[in-house]
């Protein structure tokens, strides 16, 4: 490296690191959580003594802001802690996931499966193979957050290269592409259906907006911010995190060691080389066949004319209940080849081995399940109490307000939806808020549906890895603590920075080359109206 070049990254080693310790005085999430609980509560009480309340643009009614510390607040809040805490969204998704993730793990499948496809990959080729799979992943839905990057760590493990960058990497590009993928997604749809409903109100709605709207503008997106993660993780986040002496084994408790950990199906990691034995090689074929099987007998079942898993008349978009079974299909095509892979390879000898993989997973999860106690309850309050509601809605106001014209206004739109997105992280919620506003106000300039529609996409994900207010940004917390024990947020937030960075700009870019083009979004959905 030139001097040049070395001074660069020092001088970007030091703005990271004063980011990362910055974050890290932040107080540990629980207390942090419990903190912004109280603020709500008192924010909520007081808009709610003033009588403040706020109307969404296509609505007739005001939605009023509601107080905790209000006789209706004490009894919500009474009513509703626990149900608020069991329904919070990411732990019924993670706990569930994570049981048949445990099983996978512990019997040595997913060990075995990632030498055996990586061991002679090009390494170099790894860190934009996790940005193909995490860009995609979006079809799994919050799946994808709990799924990819544990198993980019393990990629990367098995490669000789740092896991902490499979697994930053992997959320990275999980959350900052979430709104786009290779291929069309149960939120293309739910996107598709709000902008509909929007526009129809419009005297010219322009053309009709399908799930395939914004099909080209994804396909170009998805292969940049794939190209990006990889640029990213390779020349930014894996020698930072060499630099910087992040361990690359995990800190685990004796007692948690799978019996393939512990050489019990021979070769493999137990002996600290990347090599497959015949027997696991065997397991694998016959965990493969499994979940080849499983995966058929989910088709079938699907695909009958009268299946169950249709939605009205007899489609799958934008829903039905095999978008609603995501959570069940992931589960059982992990458990299933898990179990057949452990008798095959001699990991799982016993019933009583099943469970106590699950519980090891579980036990690696109790912090999050512990922050998941007063993170549900926070967020319950912040909904329910109308706060959100009245914080998108008077920013999208001001942006109104403002009056620029043109793509300067829809760059201003992008950066609201980004600033948005890290208080409200439901794009559906943010986009039903938003769309409300903006689809008219962009049609009035000229603008398709379609075209505002995509320029949310760009706001609405490339920030949420950088706020706390992301559920699964904990989650990846507790499995990065499994490496680096001292780790925090400010840990998480600075080695997500560089990619937000990327990300954002490089999206803008994207949306700007369409704009000045005026290269269709999707089949039938151009730019500009008329």
């Amino acid at each position: 490296m030139s001097a040049a070049g070395a001074a660069s990254a020092t001088r970007a080693d030091r703005v990271l690191g004063w980011v990362e310790r910055t974050g890290n005085r932040l107080p540990e999430p629980f207390v942090l959580f419990l903190g912004l609980f109280v603020l709500v509560a008192l924010v909520s009480t007081l808009g709610a003594v003033l009588g403040v309340s706020v109307t969404v643009p296509g609505s007739d009614d005001a939605v009023p802001v509601r107080g905790l510390f209000t006789a209706e607040g004490l009894t919500w809040l009474t009513t509703n802690l626990g149900a608020n805490f069991i329904g919070f969204p990411p732990l019924l998704t993670v706990l569930t996931i994570l049981l048949a993730i445990g099983v996978a793990e512990r019997s040595g499948l997913l060990s075995a499966v990632i030498r055996l496809l990586f061991h002679s990959a090009p390494r170099w080729a790894l860190p934009y193979v996790v940005g193909v799979v995490g860009v995609t992943a979006s079809v799994m839905s919050d799946t994808a957050f709990v799924v990819v990057p544990p198993l980019a760590a393990m990629v990367f493990r098995a490669a000789g290269r740092h896991p902490v960058a499979g697994l930053l990497g992997g959320f990275a590009a999980v959350g900052a592409g979430y709104s786009t993928s290779f291929v069309v997604t149960s939120l293309d749809a739910l996107f598709a259906g709000i902008t509909t409903a929007v526009a129809q109100v419009l005297p010219d709605p322009g053309t009709p907006v399908t799930p395939v709207s914004n099909y080209f503008f994804n396909l170009v997106s998805a292969a940049v911010l794939t190209v990006i993660t990889g640029l990213v993780i390779t020349r930014v986040l894996e020698p930072r995190l060499e630099r910087t002496g992040v361990p690359r084994e995990q800190v685990v408790d004796e007692d948690d060691a799978a019996p393939a950990e512990d050489g019990g199906t021979g070769g493999g990691e137990a002996d600290g080389t990347a090599d497959v034995s015949p027997r696991e090689r065997r397991a694998v074929g016959a965990a493969a066949l499994a979940g080849v099987l499983v995966a058929v007998v989910m088709l079938v079942a699907v695909l009958l004319p009268g299946s169950p898993w249709r939605g009205e008349g007899g489609g799958y978009l934008p829903d039905s209940p095999l978008l609603d079974s995501i959570v069940f299909i992931v589960f059982v095509l992990f458990l299933v080849p898990g179990l057949v892979y452990g008798r095959v390879s001699g990991s799982l000898t016993s019933s009583a081995d099943v469970p106590r993989f699950m519980q090891g997973a579980v036990r690696d999860l109790a912090p999050f399940i512990a922050l998941a106690f007063v993170l549900g309850n926070f967020v319950a309050l912040f909904t329910w109490s109308g706060v959100s509601t009245w914080l998108a809605v008077k920013g999208a106001a001001g942006l109104e307000a403002i009056g620029l014209t043109g793509f300067p206004a829809v760059l201003a739109f992008v950066l609201l939806a980004s600033l948005l997105n890290l208080v409200i992280i439901s794009g559906s919620s943010l986009w039903t808020l938003m769309a409300a506003v903006f689809v008219p106000l962009f049609a009035l300039l000229g603008f398709e549906p379609a075209f505002t529609q995509g320029a949310f996409r760009v706001g609405d994900s490339a920030t949420q890895i950088l706020t706390p207010l992301n559920p699964y940004m904990v989650v990846l917390l507790t499995m990065l603590r499994r490496y680096e024990p001292g780790a925090g947020l400010g840990s998480v937030i600075s080695r997500m920075l560089p990619f937000t960075l990327a990300f954002w700009p490089a999206w803008v870019a994207v949306l700007t080359l369409f704009y000045v083009t005026g290269t269709p979004m999707g089949p039938g959905a151009g730019v500009r109206l008329g």
